[in-house]
């Protein structure tokens, strides 16, 4: 790991004091961070610099730094970041310091494969209930996790209030879902359909649509290779 000189206090905010609302992809960049300082932690590494971070998610040391000023003094100049330390102060910024309760709904292949991904629960996320309307699926553990009817799906939340919602139903089964997820007091839902989702009050949605990304990676290699 290479020491840099610039690391250390931004300004004179206190750790994990908030600088304002994050812009969005200063968001997605912390959660990289993240992720690359749970592998860094893993394999016995104690600090990181900006350098360091940058190289491992393809952006600048200036851009790391600049993320990691919304929690104010976190490093030490000519040490770097505590990476144990950075972990504690990105995950409560991004909500991950606490559980939250998170159901899915469309146990398609893409569903199965959510519920049987490890990751969500080490970032603060536990998957709690799976709903699909196929009755061929109720009753079945995937994952650890009980898929039921759907049809019961608006009873159940309204028990157990969770938090999150993925949903990874056809698009015009979309509206109709999230509908119920809101009306449950879900206050965010991932959608994975492939149709915008706009919902009304305070609910947040993002939007993931697979094909729409195929389609900018197409074009960036298309491009690249001029």
């Amino acid at each position: 790991m290479s020491k840099e000189p610039d690391e250390g206090p931004v300004d004179g905010r206190m750790p994990h004091e908030p600088s304002g609302r994050l812009p969005q992809p200063a968001v997605g960049r912390l959660s990289l961070y993240f992720r690359e300082l749970h592998r860094l932690n893993d394999g016995g590494t104690s600090h990181t610099s900006s350098r360091e971070l940058g190289q491992l998610v393809d952006v600048s040391p200036a851009v790391v730094r600049r993320d990691l000023s919304a929690m104010g003094t976190i490093g030490r100049r000519g040490v770097g970041y505590e990476v144990v330390k950075l972990i504690d102060a990105i995950g409560q910024l991004l909500g991950s310091g606490v559980q939250w309760r998170v159901v899915l709904v469309g146990v398609g292949s893409l569903g199965d494969a959510l519920l049987r991904y490890r990751g969500f629960e080490r970032l603060g996320f536990r998957l709690t209930d799976a709903f699909d309307s196929d009755p061929a699926k109720w009753g079945r553990q995937v994952g650890g996790v009980l898929v039921s009817d759907a049809s019961v799906m608006a009873g159940r939340l309204m028990e157990t209030r969770p938090e999150l919602a993925i949903l990874a139903v056809p698009a015009d089964q979309a509206p109709q879902v999230a509908a119920v997820l809101v009306g449950a007091g879900v206050s965010g839902i991932l959608n994975f359909a492939p149709t915008m989702l706009k919902l009304p009050g305070t609910t947040a949605v993002v939007n993931v649509d697979l094909a729409s990304e195929l389609q900018r990676l197409a074009f960036s290699v298309q491009n690249s290779a001029r």
